[in-house]
């Protein structure tokens, strides 16, 4: 079993920034990857960004592309996603998910292959 934990969320203006972080714990999976969602009010779950454990490679939707970045540190078991120039409508709860293989960049963006997921911390961003 895998527990994931995300922290790092908060209210911040428009135009701010804001750390998000992901502890894993339990069982590790070598060729794990992990990834952000967010959800927003009456919209459906969004891809973020994707990262595998085992050598990096990591993969962003076009949307968040040259805001948001994902990085790990593989030695305490987490994942970050480090959000600049934070906009309102980036305003979602945002979750944290564990594929317990790499699905492949194609289809690294699909919720339904990830198998553990985090229980979500809410980003409000101000106008």
């Amino acid at each position: 079993q895998v527990q994931l934990v995300e922290s790092g969320g908060g209210l911040v203006q428009a135009g701010g920034s804001l750390r998000l972080s992901c502890a894993a714990s339990g069982r590790t999976f070598s060729n794990a990857a992990m990834a952000w969602f967010r959800q927003a009010p009456g919209k459906e779950r969004e891809f973020l960004a994707t990262i595998r454990r085992s050598d990096g490679t990591a993969f962003q939707a076009d949307s968040v592309k040259g805001r948001f970045t994902i990085s790990k540190d593989n030695a305490k078991n987490t994942v970050y996603l480090q959000m600049n120039s934070l906009k309102p409508e980036d305003t979602a709860i945002y979750y944290c998910a564990l594929a317990t293989y790499w699905p492949g960049t194609a289809w690294s963006s699909v919720s339904a292959n990830y198998n553990y997921w985090g229980q979500g911390t809410q980003v409000t961003v101000s106008s």
